[in-house]
């Protein structure tokens, strides 16, 4: 497997009010780190406090199943399409590389 593009990092750019942005420049600044400094440590704050929320777990797990469930019926349409003698391990695989489910589909929430 390819190592990943930036070491498994991801690029985030938001849109703030001028306002807020002034507020968190000058706290950033204060404390003497960066914006993207301060920025990793607001989105870290974020998914403690969401982490700590009575239902987050059910949330989570109502999720997880559903990409079981899509996973399931992804299985089922390629081994349908190549016979129920498909290696269930191929048809994983299968599964797994088929772009036209990631492409141009985004899950909001």
């Amino acid at each position: 497997m390819a190592e990943p593009k930036n070491g498994g990092v991801k690029t985030l750019g938001i849109k703030v009010p001028d306002s807020l942005h002034a507020q968190f420049a000058l706290v950033a600044q204060l404390d003497n780190i960066s914006l993207g400094d301060a920025a990793l440590r607001a989105v870290e704050l974020y998914v403690t406090t969401k982490r700590s929320e009575p239902d987050f777990a059910a949330r989570a797990k109502a999720a997880l199943e559903e990409i079981e469930r899509e996973a399931a019926a992804r299985r089922g349409a390629i081994q349908g399409l190549f016979g129920a003698g498909l290696d269930p391990n191929q048809a994983e695989q299968a599964a797994a590389a088929d772009p036209s489910e990631s492409r141009g589909r985004r899950r909001s929430g």
